[in-house]
């Protein structure tokens, strides 16, 4: 397989990233031939896969507009991702310039691209580092230069914990991330959920990423709301994406195919 100019000899061209298929996913052009075969292999098995990554985008994006609204003026992204329209920093600093955000990713590739799209943002950087490592991440200098955990934080946890092992324990992450933060602060929180969809699907699903570097591990609703344990949750609370505060009402339609459940919760 040829590599492309904009992927160093770093990043490992074959094996399929879940970033890069998410990229795929959203119509993004950073993703390679492995990467394209095991989304379709995922389109194949679950046709809205698509509709699904972009009903939990959009998700993010309102999430954002709230929390900018509420007088959030720091976010700290982790599992960002590969970037594509609508990041996080274009809407915070749309509402509020003044707004600082650093994007997290355990993908090379992620990073490095983001790190292009923010070239003279004073105001937002991309760090390498995993989610599992939550101390690392919290004593980042770069991420102390822009997030001052003395005041209120946007915590986006967006997409990312099903590719966390229960042997990781996610829920302690979370509270370890939890403890930084101030009163005041807000946890955006989505993950892929085993309900709503039959067993042969899930089965599907879990074949192809195991493929991956980053298999996949789906909760149910009770235990994905527990990861909001120590926060207040926001109307409507751990919900299916789509119904999140939805920009529409035909958004909510088969609510229940979108995999993702989320929600918002408030410290303090």
């Amino acid at each position: 397989m040829r590599r492309p100019d904009w992927a160093s000899a770093t990043i490992e061209i074959d094996r399929p990233s879940t970033a890069r298929m998410y990229d795929y996913f959203l119509g993004g052009s950073h993703n390679f031939a492995v990467d394209r075969e095991a989304a379709q292999a995922m389109i194949a098995a679950v046709p809205e896969t698509p509709l699904i990554a972009q009903a939990n985008r959009a998700f993010l994006r309102r999430t954002v507009r709230f929390l900018a609204e509420a007088g959030v003026r720091q976010f700290l992204d982790i599992g960002s991702g590969i970037p594509t329209v609508g990041n996080v920093h274009e809407i915070a600093q749309a509402a509020a310039p003044e707004s600082t955000v650093v994007y997290v990713d355990v993908d090379p590739l992620a990073v490095g691209h983001s790190r292009e799209i923010l070239d003279g943002n004073e105001r937002a950087v991309a760090v390498q580092a995993d989610i599992r490592d939550p101390d690392r991440i919290i004593d980042h200098p770069e991420v102390r230069k822009l997030i001052d955990f003395g005041q209120p934080v946007a915590l986006m946890i967006v997409a990312v914990l099903h590719f966390v092992r229960d042997e990781d324990r996610p829920a302690e992450i979370v509270a370890r991330l939890r403890s930084a933060l101030a009163p005041g602060s807000y946890l955006v929180l989505s993950q892929a959920c085993g309900e709503g969809r039959t067993s042969t699907e899930w089965a599907e699903a879990y074949a192809i990423y195991q493929r991956t570097d980053h298999p996949l591990h789906n909760r149910g609703r009770a235990e994905i709301t527990r990861l909001f344990d120590g926060f207040t949750l926001v109307e409507p609370g751990v919900v299916w994406v789509p119904e999140w505060r939805p920009d529409s009402p035909h958004a909510v339609e088969e609510a229940e195919r979108s995999i993702y459940i989320g929600g918002v919760g408030r410290l303090g």
